[in-house]
């Protein structure tokens, strides 16, 4: 534990952040329920750059600000590849998507599909999104939840539950114009805190580094590389992965995933969505590779100040509670000697005929943080506990407890709850709406007035919150956080974005080939990933190949096999 209380400062700055989002949702949205349109399109009055702010919001989560730095510290800027995709597939949703949500004047993206196939393949697509963004909006609030038990020293079930129960009072509220109008206020304060944190990251450095120095420094320590142009298909962030699979997956989450397609969808116009979604193509990777570079300049800072051999704090426990702490020990010694000798070696800048030395010393310091899980695997056994020994997610935390001053560690906080409370109050309000309008409305309860589906849309809202709260209270850490919801999007978005494209282009492919399709193809997927990614990795081996690809291979297979059953069925030349 770093600490076991906030400073007072803290808890104010933390305090007025998060009950002015919340007041200020509730009252801008006071009178937004008196109709479906009102309560699910927000009105449709919604401008572009609220459209933009909300969108990228909604995909900044929490999970965003935690692991994001913590992927640079230990991998460096590659992570950025990841992104390459997002403005490609901006501008084909605007081309094509927006105006064919807006043509058939929908609620939900799966809406369409009933007009352009059948029920079922409508109902399958919105299942599936249902099953993935269901358990994502849990990891968005079980991600803030771990940092502030390890801040606050609570119950990690309690915050669950107090976190997940403050963004369903408002977004059952007010809706999605609810969620429109905090995320603005939202993305301010996120905007504005991770500048603070680089300035003072920056502000910490020893006399003489520079902006530039740091660079350098970060580049000796191969942190800089951002392109990687190689073919090697279990390499999970390349230009390759970034641009083919990238696209595939933002092409899905952007298009055909409710909780964004609803930003969008409550536009005053098609062209306020289409300016929306550029706005966010055009700002969304470079916030990534700030926030990156906000970790990698964390790593700066650790090169000339004391840093934990593993920054999880309960892994650092477990091994201190346990027969193996005098070899831990030995290790932190030589961790720290590698400390000293790399903090003098770069007190003056990297010199070109140390750059070697450097390398090395960061072989050997990676190789004793190696032989440190191993010990902490065995700890944790030993106790009958299950403790993470992958520590990315709490770099960032430890470098703003430790480092930053009172009343920005508040802020920082709010940040980090911010980016929870926006992305998960956009779940809540896309599974609401697609459990309503897809399945309840569609195939339950039909004809019924508008203040039933409303009321309806309010109690799904809390249903899916409470199942949130839940998958929170029983989700535990994979490799990284951020991984792990790409990871869950990549297995489930393939399939259900190859229907779509059936859809748009396929003219002569009907309902049943595609309900078939999409369902064979998302078990196709479901499998490859398993034997062909989860067993390897968990057998300490490495995956066939990287889960990115999945995006582009669930799409394609699922088009190829529609067509081939199409091609064999009767009524095949079916007039569309």
């Amino acid at each position: 534990m770093v600490t076991d209380a906030l400073d007072w400062r803290d808890w104010l700055v933390l305090s007025v952040t998060l009950l002015f989002i919340v007041i200020y949702g509730v009252y801008k949205t006071r009178k937004s329920d008196s109709g479906v349109k009102d309560y699910i399109k927000g009105g449709n009055d919604t401008k572009w750059w609220t459209i933009g702010l909300s969108v990228m919001a909604t995909q900044a989560s929490a999970i965003t600000f935690l692991s994001t730095p913590g992927q640079a510290f230990n991998d460096g800027m590659g992570f950025v590849q990841f992104y390459f995709g997002l403005p490609i597939a901006m501008v084909i949703i605007c081309l094509v998507f927006i105006p064919l949500y807006y043509k058939m004047n929908v609620y939900t993206a799966y809406e369409y599909l009933e007009t352009r196939f059948d029920l079922k393949t409508r109902s399958l697509t919105a299942i599936i999104f249902l099953i993935q963004r269901g358990l994502a909006a849990g990891i968005t609030i079980y991600a803030p939840a771990i940092i502030l038990s390890y801040v606050l020293g609570w119950n990690l079930t309690t915050l669950n539950i107090v976190i997940g129960l403050i963004v369903i009072f408002y977004t059952v509220s007010g809706g999605t114009k609810a969620v429109n109008v905090t995320q603005k206020q939202q993305m301010i304060i996120i905007f504005s805190g991770m500048l603070v944190a680089f300035y003072l990251i920056m502000k910490y450095m020893p006399d003489g580094i520079t902006f530039g120095k740091a660079l350098d420094i970060a580049g000796a320590s191969d942190k800089m590389k951002v392109l990687d142009f190689s073919f090697d298909l279990n390499n999970r962030y390349t230009v390759w992965t970034g641009f083919l699979g990238g696209t595939f997956l933002m092409l899905s989450y952007f298009g055909t995933d409710q909780s964004q397609v609803q930003r969008y969808l409550s536009g005053k116009s098609v062209r306020e969505s289409q300016l929306g979604l550029l706005f966010n193509g055009l700002l969304k990777v470079p916030m990534q590779f700030f926030i990156l570079l906000v970790g990698v300049m964390v790593f700066v800072f650790y090169q000339f100040n004391s840093s934990p051999l593993n920054f999880n704090p309960k892994a650092q426990e477990a091994v201190i509670n346990s027969a193996y702490y005098d070899e831990y020990k030995a290790l932190e010694t030589k961790h720290f000697s590698i400390e000293e000798q790399k903090k003098t070696l770069l007190l003056d800048g990297v010199q070109d005929h140390e750059r070697a030395l450097i390398q090395d010393l960061n072989e050997q310091d990676k190789e004793l943080k190696k032989q440190a899980k191993t010990i902490i695997d065995k700890a944790a056994t030993d106790s009958g506990e299950k403790v993470q020994t992958n520590d990315k997610d709490y770099v960032f935390i430890h470098f703003i407890l430790n480092n930053l001053p009172k009343g920005i560690v508040g802020l920082l906080l709010a940040v980090i709850l911010a980016a929870a409370m926006s992305s998960t109050a956009s779940e809540l309000n896309a599974l609401a709406t697609t459990t309503t309008i897809d399945i309840y409305k569609r195939n339950i309860k039909q004809g019924r007035d508008e203040a039933h589906y409303v009321s309806a849309s309010k109690w799904m809202t809390f249903g899916w919150g409470v199942l949130s709260i839940i998958i929170a209270c029983v989700a535990d850490l994979f490799d990284n956080l951020i991984q792990l919801v790409n990871i869950i999007g990549s297995i489930f978005y393939g399939s259900v974005l190859g229907i779509f494209m059936l859809a748009f282009f396929i003219k002569f492919v009907r309902g049943n080939a595609a309900f078939l399709a999409g369902l064979i193809g998302q078990v196709i997927i479901i499998l490859t990933y398993v034997f062909a990614i989860f067993i390897p990795e968990q057998n300490g081996g490495e995956a066939a190949i990287s889960y990115l690809w999945l995006n582009l291979i669930g799409c394609v297979l699922v088009m190829i096999l529609a067509m081939i059953i199409q091609s064999i069925s009767p009524g095949k030349v079916e007039k569309v």
